[in-house]
């Protein structure tokens, strides 16, 4: 018989009130408490934080505060990483995201989900996730939500205030709610 915390990582429903993961989604907030009132004032005690509650982080990177997350060990982040301001990852499932890519303010990544059933949601007792996936090189502007399930390829730019809903290949412009293709993105190497 699966945990709750295996039922989470593999995508089914789970029951988010589950001992375990409370504890660990408290243990992550004093991560994140911590990390937040660093701020700006001290950039290496920071950085060691970040990379305390990520399950990966690469050479060179920078989230700046207000950051939020529930779990922190499911983002996994590569080389030449930036989160601007008040960013969100909900990381029930693994959140990838590629070399040399930048968040703006408020971008928001979910992986968390709730079952179609009334009676499952009831008390929010029950959730349901789908991994991220964003490829290297990204741009995501500022207020842009990604939702569950989402891959995004290499080189993709995704236009502030965009939700994205659906995954998107390489090289590609996107915006809108829900996004859609704006364009090919011209400065492909």
């Amino acid at each position: 018989m699966k945990t709750e915390k295996e039922k989470m990582l593999a995508g089914e429903v789970f029951n988010v009130y589950d001992p375990e993961l409370v504890k660990e989604r408290q243990y992550a907030r004093q991560l994140v408490e911590r990390f937040n009132a660093l701020g700006e004032m001290n950039p290496t005690a920071s950085n060691t934080v970040i990379r305390q509650l990520f399950g990966h982080v690469g050479e060179k990177c920078e989230v700046h505060s207000q950051f939020k997350c529930d779990y922190g060990y499911n983002i996994y982040v590569d080389d030449d990483f930036f989160a601007n301001y008040d960013c969100v990852m909900l990381d029930v499932s693994p959140i990838r995201i590629g070399k040399h890519c930048l968040l703006g303010p408020r971008v928001q990544i979910y992986t968390v989900n709730h079952p179609l059933d009334p009676r499952l949601r009831r008390n929010g007792a029950y959730g349901q996730s789908k991994d991220v996936t964003i490829g290297d090189d990204a741009w995501i502007g500022g207020g842009a939500i990604i939702c569950p399930g989402v891959t995004l390829g290499n080189n993709v730019i995704v236009g502030a205030g965009s939700v994205v809903t659906k995954s998107f290949g390489d090289n590609v412009v996107i915006a809108g709610n829900p996004a859609r293709i704006i364009k090919k993105n011209p400065y492909v190497e």
